[in-house]
């Protein structure tokens, strides 16, 4: 299972990367195109839509590698049991708050099927599929925020704590600055 779980965060962060790398590829060709008279139809579109994809679909893998904003300045000060206290209480909220937006969000892309919206830019394709990343983003940072609920219940350190704990072994201080 672990093997798996890390395998999926992984995917989520190595696509998140590929669409960063789309939107490059596709401005540099919206650029190189505009010198030769060439101009790329929809452009804005894609570019907006794989925005979207790299941002929820790199949530996952940054919380478990400690690279995601969380209340950490707040339990780092802690010790002990009022530690262990802190981190379920963060992540149990946290979960509930992504669990709900998992909801919405999967409610909201549903209605965009059923009712068989259409995106309003030069392409024109159900708007549902590009939201879809969306949901999938969530859902996979949901998974990595009760992975860690998990590791915490049973008294284990979470990825996140782990991977700053090594930053800094390595005197990586990047994050603080």
């Amino acid at each position: 299972m672990r093997r798996s779980l890390d395998l999926l965060y992984a995917a989520s962060g190595a696509f998140a990367a590929l669409c960063l790398a789309g939107i490059c590829v596709l401005m540099l060709a919206q650029a190189v195109g505009r010198e030769f008279g060439v101009l790329i139809r929809g452009a804005d579109d894609i570019t907006s839509w794989l925005c979207a994809a790299s941002a929820f679909f790199a949530l996952g893998h940054t919380f478990r590698h400690g690279e995601l904003v969380r209340v950490g300045l707040w339990i780092d000060l802690l010790q002990g049991r009022a530690r262990w206290w802190a981190e379920i209480a963060a992540l149990t909220v946290t979960a509930l708050f992504v669990g709900y937006m998992l909801w919405a969000v999967g409610k909201f892309v549903y209605e965009s099927w059923q009712f068989k919206e259409v995106a309003q830019g030069l392409i024109k394709v159900p708007i549902w599929m590009p939201q879809l990343s969306f949901v999938l983003g969530v859902l996979i940072f949901f998974i990595a925020v009760l992975d860690e609920l998990g590791a915490v219940l049973r008294r284990r350190k979470p990825a996140y704590q782990i991977a700053e704990e090594a930053r800094g072994a390595s005197g990586d201080f990047s994050e603080l600055t």
